[in-house]
């Protein structure tokens, strides 16, 4: 999808060099970036790729202990 966004000068050049540098387009570089900006602002998607990373992983050898010892160490965690 096409968008007109405004943007200042500074940010716009920034854009430019760093699409240079990765070789690739600037839609590309300002998709990526305003990705990264959403996942930033969307705790769920963050719980989504975990959970999805630890669906894919299954609990292979996983023991009891394992588990117990990772529960506590979570709960005490500040989110």
């Amino acid at each position: 999808m096409k968008v007109a966004v405004s943007i200042p000068d500074p940010i716009f050049e920034e854009a430019e060099r760093l699409a240079e540098r990765l070789n690739t387009s600037r839609s590309d570089v300002y998709a990526r970036a305003l990705d990264a900006f959403a996942a930033a602002h969307a705790p769920d998607r963050v719980t989504e790729a975990l959970d999805a990373a630890i669906e894919a992983a299954g609990e292979r050898g996983a023991d009891d202990f394992t588990r117990e010892a990772a529960r506590r160490v979570l709960g005490r965690v500040e989110w």
